[in-house]
Formats: structure tokens, C-alpha cells, sequence
């Protein structure tokens, strides 16, 4: 690791274990002699807070605050701390505060966002763009998951409006993204129902025109109700068929009117996953409509999303934070600031900062990089020098020779910057 000198005299090396449902905390655990043996001080753990189910990887978060339960338990994790300390080792996590996954039926932020639209209390702490200029975005956000037009998708039946009878909620699907319905539009889903649900729809009414600080207490009660009275064939029945009126038959388009309508009126509009690149209002990491971006400079967020890493600090089962990818937070240097502040001793943090051949490390409150330039650099002692003319000729063949590879560069950098990343 490169970067500024701190006094961080116990770490000597690091050694990284990428965590995921086929490596858990007790293969970590079993490895922890072996990598005591070779000298390792600490280990450099890939993200461990809840990912999205099946993560390969770890960097798809959707609660910073749980362990992923995937990759072990408390007591797995107590279990790997403790053979560290044992062996006189430490930890070092690598930490996601950028970003959260999103789409799917996981993120309890991100669906009751969905379901609340900017009057979800979470609605801020996505960097969403509510008003776009674009009258089919207004108070919306644009969800670009489908595999084909909408309207090909909607007439195709790929689209189902379905009821939780646990929950006692409605929700859209498409094969495994759930689109939770506003609760002021219950009523018109429950009138479908005929007489059973005649009482549930005229309490839903009142939801509508409730204030905005009543709605979500009122709308909890209501579900809670409809979701006990489920179990009654009466009004099952009933849900069944006002959920069909809302089913389309295919080869008729007019017949999915009503859905298409009910849609219409939610906080999102869903898309074609094509159109993401110039129409999409949330910020993402890059170009990934999976993963929305956090406004992580907001202070209240950032203690949110914070509280279990920094529970994990103060007892002492974390030593230091690996940052990913520092570039994508507002404010970079604040965002350390704040790390560093809410401890008395200096706090080990490295990012993952990407760093040009002419380009240098801000002056931020870390101890370095992850060295993604400095191990560039070794690897060219590995490279024989013999073969450039070689492959100087091979390159030429295909590009235009006039052109330096710096210019080309910078063409493509703009080219990415106008298509991929245009919104």
C-alpha cells in the first residue's frame, strides 16, 4: 500500500480473502495460522455487510449495518476475530459507502422509495434528480430493468400485479423486480374486487387525501387489516378477482389498459434497459443500473450507514477501512474528514483511488492508496522490454499511426462521457 506516512507501525503486510457464499468467515478462520506463518499482520477483508443474495463479490450492499448473513453469523465473525487477535493479527475492511444495490426485491430502502416516491423518508438519501425537465419524469425514477420496450413487455403479459397476503401489500413483478404500489392507489385495485373488498377500498379513500404525516401510520394499519382478513375465502376471492381485471390478455392491447394506468401513477416509470445511458435520474456507480449512488455527504446518512463499521472499530475488531472508490462521493476529502474524527487515535484508511501516471494523491487525513499505480509499476519488471517493437507493429496494423495513444485516450473518454454515462 502507497501513499502518505502515518504511523501505522503494526502493519506490516496485508493479505485480501474476497468473502462470498463458497468462502465464509470459518474458511477464514481455518486459514489464519497459514497466513500467520508467512508474515501477514492483518487481514484485508472484501465487503462483509449485507450484499444482495447470491453476491460474488460483496460490493452490492443492501444494509451496511448487518453482516451478510451468506458469508457467516456474529458468531462466525466473533470466531475469525478472535483467532486474528490470537495470532496477534488484525482486520482491515474494505467498505462500501458510495452506493447500494438496487432493483430486485431486497433493498427495503430503495422499494419503499418505490412505493412512497419523494415522500419516503429514505428518498433522500439516494441521489435521485425528481425533477429532470422531462414531464414523464416528474416525481419519478426511471427504472430501466426490462429486456424490451415497454409497451412489447406490458402487452406481452410480462407484467403482473400481484398481493402479499402476509404483508398485505400490492406490488407489480417483472420475473424477480418487484414494484411496490403506492398506497394511495389501493382503493382503485380493491374496488376491482366488487362487494368483499367494498369496506377495505372506502378505507383506503381516506388515505388519498390524508396528510402526509399520517399516510404511512394509517397505510401500516390498513395493510396489517387486509393482510389478516386475506385468509378469509370471501375476501381471497375477492383480491383474485380484482387482481385478474388488472391481468391483460395477450394479442388484445387494450386489455392492459388498466394496469398500464395503475403504473402510470406510481413514483417510477419502468423502462427498457437500453434507454438508461441518456434517461436515467439517479446517479449510478459508472454505468451499473444495479448499483444507485448515496448521498453519502448528507450527515444523517452518513451515520446511518456507518453505525455497524464504527461499532466494529471501537471494540476492536477492525483496525483500518479500505474506501471503494473515493471518486464517486461529493466530497472526497469531507468524507475522510469525518472518518477520522470520530476517533482519538488516527484511524488507518486507505482508498481506492485511480491514479493517472502525472496524477498525485490529494492531501486527504489517510494513509495512502490502494496502490493500484504502484503495482503497475511492478508489474512492468515482469515485462520484456525485447517485444515492444513487436507489438508496436502489431498495433499499428489496426490503429491509425498518426494518432498518439494519448490522443486516442482522450477521444475515448469523451466518447464515453457522451454516450455511456450522456444522463
Amino acid at each position: 500500500m502507497n501513499g502518505h506516512s502515518s504511523d501505522f507501525s503494526g502493519i506490516r503486510a496485508t493479505y485480501r480473502l474476497q468473502f462470498h457464499r463458497h468462502f465464509t468467515f470459518r474458511d477464514a478462520t481455518s486459514l489464519v495460522p497459514y497466513l500467520a506463518t508467512l508474515g501477514i499482520s492483518h487481514l484485508y477483508a472484501s465487503p462483509i455487510m449485507k450484499a444482495r443474495p447470491g453476491s460474488p463479490h460483496g460490493y452490492d450492499i443492501i444494509d451496511h449495518n448487518q453482516l451478510n448473513p451468506e458469508i457467516g453469523s456474529d458468531a462466525d465473525f466473533r470466531s475469525l476475530v478472535d483467532a486474528l487477535h490470537a495470532h496477534g493479527m488484525g482486520l482491515i475492511l474494505d467498505f462500501v459507502p458510495n452506493h447500494m444495490g438496487v432493483g430486485g426485491n431486497d433493498n427495503a430502502w430503495w422499494l419503499d422509495v418505490l412505493e412512497w416516491g419523494q415522500d419516503s423518508p429514505f428518498a433522500a438519501y439516494f441521489d435521485i434528480k425528481w425533477d429532470t425537465g422531462r414531464t414523464d419524469l416528474k416525481g419519478r425514477v426511471l427504472l430501466p430493468v426490462l429486456g424490451d420496450q415497454y409497451g412489447v413487455v406490458l402487452e406481452n403479459g410480462e407484467i403482473s400485479l400481484r398481493f402479499d397476503p402476509q404483508g398485505g401489500g400490492f406490488s407489480a413483478w417483472y420475473f424477480d423486480h418487484r414494484f411496490p404500489i403506492s398506497p394511495r392507489c389501493y382503493r382503485a385495485v380493491l374496488a376491482a374486487g366488487g362487494e368483499p373488498l367494498a369496506r377495505f377500498a372506502g378505507e383506503w379513500a381516506a388515505i388519498e387525501v390524508a396528510p402526509t404525516g399520517e399516510v404511512r401510520k394509517r397505510a401500516a394499519e390498513l395493510k396489517f387489516r387486509l393482510a389478516q382478513s386475506a385468509g378469509e375465502p370471501a375476501i381471497a376471492a375477492a383480491i383474485a378477482a380484482a387482481l385478474q381485471r388488472f391481468t391483460g390478455e395477450c394479442g388484445y392491447p387494450s386489455s392492459f389498459g388498466r394496469l398500464h394506468r395503475l403504473l402510470e401513477a406510481q413514483a417510477y416509470r419502468i423502462a427498457h434497459w437500453r434507454v438508461a445511458a441518456e434517461e436515467i435520474n439517479y446517479r449510478r456507480f459508472f454505468n451499473i443500473n444495479e448499483l444507485a449512488g448515496l448521498r453519502t455527504e448528507l450527515p444523517q446518512l452518513f451515520e446511518q450507514i456507518h453505525r455497524l463499521v464504527f461499532s466494529l472499530i471501537e471494540r476492536g475488531d477492525v483496525q483500518g477501512l479500505r474506501i471503494d472508490h473515493i471518486d464517486g462521493l461529493f466530497e472526497p476529502r469531507l468524507y475522510c474528514e469525518r472518518l477520522q474524527q470520530r476517533f482519538a487515535a488516527p484511524l488507518y484508511v486507505i482508498v481506492e483511488k485511480l491514479l493517472a501516471r502525472y496524477e498525485n494523491l490529494p492531501d486527504w487525513p489517510i494513509a495512502g492508496s490502494t496502490g493500484y499505480d504502484f503495482a503497475n509499476q511492478v508489474l512492468e519488471l515482469f515485462v520484456d522490454p525485447q517485444g515492444e517493437a513487436t507489438m508496436t507493429r502489431i498495433y499499428s496494423r489496426f490503429s491509425n499511426p498518426d494518432e498518439s495513444l494519448d490522443d486516442i485516450v482522450y477521444a475515448c473518454k469523451k466518447r464515453i462521457m457522451r454516450f455511456n454515462l450522456a444522463s
